[in-house]
């Protein structure tokens, strides 16, 4: 059975972002990917201009009349997502949390996929892969996706010994290489694929190299502003929801907020070198701002780079 809240929110998902999906995102996603090659529709009578190169000479022969073959793109595609859903995900300061953002993201990229008649798969990872749900079609199986997201629980499980000294670890921890390592051992045939995370993960950047050229890989980035600033509060005991330590830290010192500031424009530059390195598109997306705009932008620009090309 499905709680009552889950199915709730599961509606209110399914609502929004099918809307928005139609509303928002309906031209702009079908142009910003390119199919997987090319296959034969029909044969037509030359035309000046045509390339001699597709001439049909068995046809041509047999009607005493030059043909040419014509070719339109093979459009359907698989799409991916790989979730990222380790405890980090629940903190959100604004509009909701991360792991609802996801959700979100999640439920607008699988419905714009299939209005274009895309497949749609889904990997969620915490310190390992724990969802696997196989590429389909169809709505049915879009909200079976969104509801593997939304409602989604990590097992509390201790990971490894831990010294006496040291709390018990309160769950999974991030491991986006095994997610990203479960995608290319899974995916056989080149998908589009979103990876959702904050992306406050080590030792992810090999696997997203092996990854980035085997798939389309888009990397969708999820901040608080939080995240990014310390708020003035003075003394506060802050803890890490992923291995449950604590730590007392004097927000009230500028020193204390702008070392903070300093390290995570830091990691977001490097973050950014990376994929930039290796090719890779980036959507920023806030918890306390719109999730359709950042993608509507980003289908754009790959748009109008694929179309120039």
């Amino acid at each position: 059975m499905i709680p009552k809240e889950l199915l709730a929110a599961l509606r209110t998902i399914e609502i929004h972002t099918a809307r928005f999906a139609n509303e928002n995102l309906s031209g702009t996603y079908a142009s910003s990917f390119k199919g997987q090659g090319l296959a034969f529709r029909e044969v037509r009578p030359y035309q000046p201009g045509d390339d001699v190169r597709t001439i049909d000479w068995n046809v041509s022969a047999r009607m005493n009349e030059t043909f040419v073959k014509v070719f339109v793109e093979e459009r359907e595609m698989t799409v991916n997502l790989v979730v990222d859903l380790s405890p980090s995900q629940r903190f959100g300061t604004r509009r909701a949390p991360k792991a609802r953002v996801a959700s979100e993201v999640g439920a607008l990229l699988a419905f714009s996929a299939i209005r274009n008649n895309d497949r749609v798969g889904l990997i969620v990872s915490t310190s390992r892969v724990e969802r696997m749900v196989p590429p389909k079609k169809g709505e049915k199986h879009v909200m079976r996706v969104v509801r593997e997201i939304l409602g989604f629980e990590p097992k509390y499980r201790e990971i490894a010994p831990r010294p006496p000294h040291l709390p018990p670890l309160l769950g999974p921890s991030t491991d986006l290489r095994g997610a990203l390592e479960a995608l290319v051992g899974v995916a056989k045939r080149r998908s589009i694929a979103f990876v959702v995370s904050d992306f406050l993960a080590q030792g992810y950047e090999r696997a997203l190299a092996l990854a980035s050229r085997r798939h389309d890989v888009i990397c969708v980035v999820l901040n608080d502003p939080r995240d990014l600033n310390l708020p003035d509060v003075g003394v506060v005991t802050f803890e890490d929801l992923e291995s449950g330590e604590t730590l007392v830290v004097d927000t009230g010192d500028k020193r204390v907020r702008a070392h903070h500031a300093r390290a995570m424009e830091q990691l977001a530059l490097s973050r950014k070198q990376l994929f930039t390195k290796l090719g890779i598109d980036q959507v920023d997306i806030r918890t306390d701002g719109s999730f359709v705009k950042p993608l509507r932008d980003l289908f754009a620009r790959r748009g109008k780079r694929i179309h120039s090309r």
